[in-house]
């Protein structure tokens, strides 16, 4: 492509009037939060208006830096570059690090190569090792896929990952990673490996990546709304993630401000930007814009205020001082609080024309400038002192070795030592209230809330602006209504083909003759599925841990591991209770547990065995697809390879939880860091695919309209004529009282009596003819609600859990366990009769039947041992 092509991408913008300029000024000056227009205009500040935009950038920078307690500081990190791979499968036309396997003696740095360098920048005191590499080359170019394969690696992010490992144990350097585009599972993976990472933005104009001629064509990694996941997926994950915008390259200023509130609005949201550079494009020869122009110093300058002026005084800013032309104060004066990476060693593969700055230089010119410079971790100190769960407790004694733990900053002549980077030894011991399985019904919770309720699910007025609840159609009672007969003339006719504007209708059901009519009809369809028993299962519970920092919004479980009412089981205490099932009765366990940040990969594995151990005859039904991609991403598994080493571990099932509402734009108001849709789809159908059986569930009655309830049914109904999997789907209304997203104001209190009966109906019409069970939640429901679903198309109660901590921490008030009499006094109310079940709903054999009689399907702690 000819550089003349290039050349026509930049667009020449109206000038704004004086009066417009001053006026954005003085609103910045006053400290008014100006809009995108207005950042537009500050973009223009030359002369004068330049030194006033300036001043109250400056004054930004100055009061963010002494909140946090580091007046007068510009900080800098010391690092070494480690160019793992210059292969890419992008072709961004400015690009002179991405090259062509055959200028290149390997695809990538052999593992001795990358150890040389992270030891010679050690030896030179950086602490850094900055991994910069090309997105995926092994899609593109057939010598990187078989370097990986002969060199063990299914991709080269498990060889970042393991290099990562590497250099961690021998050298003491902390990494942080540029592998470029990266998805949620991604994020979980090398997390664990690397305090921070990052990825540039650029440039959210999409003109400038799908239009021949734009410096992005052509190269599928820098679609801007990639980019954009990337950054909420960083901070849904909780990664110290470094972003920025690259300016000159044919954006205008219209979409140069427009990326900034895009990093704004991510950094708000999610609170994990924790670096944004400002980087001005430099030609180079070689290039297919060799003939641009660089971003003079003034229009650098002016971004860099302007930045300052967006994201205000809690963001860090940068501007690269080796492509900066010796203008120090000018950045300095701009607003800046940070120069980047310096490598006393290694040039910038990325701009290799332009040397890095000696630090001594880099430092008197900070000094002349009226600041001291002073050295920082590749993690930013605020990051760094928070702990948990920014930084992964795999690399807090790494971290802690080089960091001064008052201010967060690096200790410059701390020693640069390998540590051991390893999975716990322990998997788990116990601690805290561990008696909350009993003590949840007596003494109740501690608080209605967690101590990191502000901060640990993300910013909450971001999040209220993106929800609205809208309007829902309810039937006024009385007569049917003509629209109503016919959805559920349709519904009789042709169930499962059912619409979508046939099902809301039928969502719509008014009090009275509609809800019953739809209730018959559902009945009637479950009857002929699986006949009139209803069906229950002697089970328990066991939550072996509720600490967790995923940050869900709905989930009153989770707890920070200091907090007053976390606790974490230890495996003997798992198996004794998997023992005290087996001793009244029970045919299963089922397990779940918070994501604690402590908890190797294989734990999961451990706690299967010990049950299989304790009790061989339990079918273990363990573990959500949350915990499945957890375990996976911390093992370095496959999704396929996690899920057959824990079937050889003993676990039989799975439970379908963690699904909620199978659509990410709701997913991501419930909570801010659990697993995405795909990531869901993907574990249930590889289980199914393995040979294990899933049930499936829906969490409705929050911040989601109908329209959600009949797509996530029908994306259930779909999955199981794919693979025919699901046991089961289970209803789960939305417990408010003590649920985060509600105590914020931003979820209804649950879904209404009608609702429940509506939707409970609609999910045996859709799933008619694929999931022959229906299953209500008698703890969320309670008794007179599971008798009405029961005459509404439902089939089965669940279990007798024995212990029920989840729903009951969340304010559920109907209890944590029912017996076998409980459950059947259910079913009688129903007018219908009950029947034990195994989880696969098959016969219980005659002597876990007797045994469960005997003590009416629960173990109490009063109970003398059966012999």
């Amino acid at each position: 492509m000819d550089e003349a092509a290039f050349l026509e991408v930049s667009v020449t913008v109206p000038v704004p009037t004086d009066s417009a300029l001053r006026r954005a000024l003085r609103r910045a000056r006053d400290g008014v939060a100006v809009d995108q227009t207005e950042a537009e205009i500050l973009l223009h500040a030359r002369g004068a208006h330049l030194v006033d935009l300036f001043d109250t950038a400056s004054r930004v920078r100055d009061a963010g830096l002494a909140e946090v307690g580091r007046s007068g500081v510009i900080t800098y990190s010391r690092k070494v570059f480690i160019p793992l791979t210059r292969l890419c499968r992008d072709r961004c036309h400015y690009c002179t690090f991405a090259t062509v396997p055959h200028r290149l003696p390997a695809p990538f740095l052999s593992p001795d190569e990358v150890l040389d360098i992270a030891r010679r920048g050690a030896a030179m005191g950086c602490k850094e090792a900055l991994f910069t590499l090309g997105d995926r080359p092994e899609d593109r170019w057939t010598a990187a896929a078989e370097w990986l394969e002969a060199a063990g690696y299914p991709d080269t992010l498990s060889y970042v990952r393991a290099m990562a490992i590497r250099v961690l144990e021998e050298t003491g350097l902390l990494p942080h990673l540029n592998p470029g585009v990266l998805g949620w599972t991604d994020f979980q993976r090398l997390k664990p490996v690397a305090p921070s990472m990052g990825m540039m933005l650029e440039t959210t104009s999409e003109k400038l990546w799908a239009e021949p001629g734009g410096p992005h064509y052509g190269s599928p990694d820098k679609e801007p709304a990639v980019r954009l996941r990337v950054l909420e997926d960083a901070g849904r994950s909780a990664v110290p993630f470094t972003t920025g915008v690259l300016i000159g390259i044919g954006e205008t200023l219209a979409d140069r401000v427009e990326s900034l509130f895009a990093i704004r609005r991510v950094a708000r949201r999610y609170g994990g930007v924790q670096e944004v550079i400002i980087q001005n494009f430099r030609a180079k020869p070689d290039t297919a814009m060799r003939g641009m122009p660089d971003a003079e110093a003034e229009e650098l300058a002016a971004t860099v205020a302007v930045a300052r002026v967006v994201l205000g005084p809690k963001a860090r800013i940068q501007a690269p001082p080796n492509l900066i032309g010796g203008e120090f104060e000018l950045l300095l004066r701009a607003g800046i609080d940070d120069w980047g990476g310096v490598s006393p060693l290694t040039p910038d593969h990325v701009n290799p024309e332009r040397p890095w700055p000696q630090i001594d230089t880099l430092a008197e010119r900070t000094a002349a400038a009226g600041f001291r410079l002073a050295e920082r971790l590749t993690i930013y100190p605020e990051y760094l002192k928070r702990g948990e769960p920014w930084l992964d407790p795999r690399l807090a004694a790494h971290v802690a070795a080089l960091s001064d733990p008052d201010t967060g900053l690096a200790v410059e002549d701390a020693p640069l030592v390998g540590r051991p980077w390893q999975e716990p030894e322990v998997a788990l011991v116990d601690s805290g209230r561990t008696d909350l399985n009993a003590t949840i019904d007596t003494t109740g919770r501690t608080g209605d809330r967690r101590d990191d309720f502000d901060s640990v699910y993300g910013d909450w007025d971001s999040l209220r602006e993106q929800v609205v609840h809208a309007q829902r159609l309810v039937g006024g009672g009385g007569a049917v209504r003509p629209e109503f007969a016919t959805a559920l003339r349709h519904a009789e006719r042709d169930p499962g083909g059912l619409s979508d504007s046939d099902a809301l209708v039928l969502l719509s059901a008014g009090p009275g003759a509609e809800i019953e009519a739809l209730a018959a009809l559902a009945d009637a369809l479950r009857k002929d599925a699986v006949g009139d028993d209803v069906t229950y299962v002697v089970t328990r519970n066991i939550n072996f841990t509720n600490v967790c920092y995923t940050g869900c919004r709905f989930c009153a479980f989770a707890q920070r591991r200091t907090d007053a009412d976390a606790y974490t089981l230890s495996l003997e205490q798992v198996g004794v209770r998997a023992e005290q099932a087996w001793e009244v009765g029970a045919t299963e366990v089922c397990m779940q547990g918070g994501i604690h940040p402590d908890l190797p990969g294989t734990a999961y594995f451990d706690i299967a065995a010990e049950v299989r151990k304790r009790a061989p005859g339990l079918h273990v039904h363990a573990f959500s697809p949350m915990e499945v991609v957890n375990g996976a991403t911390r093992s370095n598994l496959s999704i396929e390879d996690w899920l057959t080493a824990a079937r050889e571990s003993g676990v039989d099932s799975l439970p379908g939880t963690a699904a909620e509402i199978l659509d990410d734009d709701v997913r991501w108001v419930l909570t801010k860091g659990k697993l995405p849709t795909a990531n869901w789809i993907e574990v249930v159908t590889t289980a199914h695919r393995l040979g294990i059986p899933t049930t499936s569930t829906m969490m409705y009655g929050h911040v989601d309209t109908p329209k959600h309830w009949v797509a996530h049914l029908k994306l259930i109904a779909a999955i199981q004529a794919e693979t025919g999997g699901f046991s089961e789907f289970v209803l789960l209304p939305f417990v408010h009282t003590n649920a985060p997203l509600y105590l914020a104001g931003i979820a209804r209190p649950g879904p209404t009596h009608l609702e429940n009966r509506a939707v409970h109906a609609l999910a045996r019409i859709l799933l008619h003819g694929r999931i022959h069970n229906i299953q209500t939640s008698w703890v969320k429901l309670g008794d007179e609600g599971v008798v009405d679903v029961l005459r509404g198309g439902v089939n089965d109660l669940g279990g007798t859990l024995m212990e029920e901590t989840i729903s009951r921490m969340a304010g559920s008030d109907n209890g944590s366990y029912k017996t076998i009499a409980d459950l059947e006094a259910l079913a009688t109310a129903a007018g219908r009769p009950a029947r034990q079940r195994t989880t696969t709903y098959g016969e219980v054999p005659a002597e876990r039947r007797t045994t469960a009689l005997t003590a009416d399907g629960v173990w109490r702690p009063n109970l003398l041992p059966l012999v």
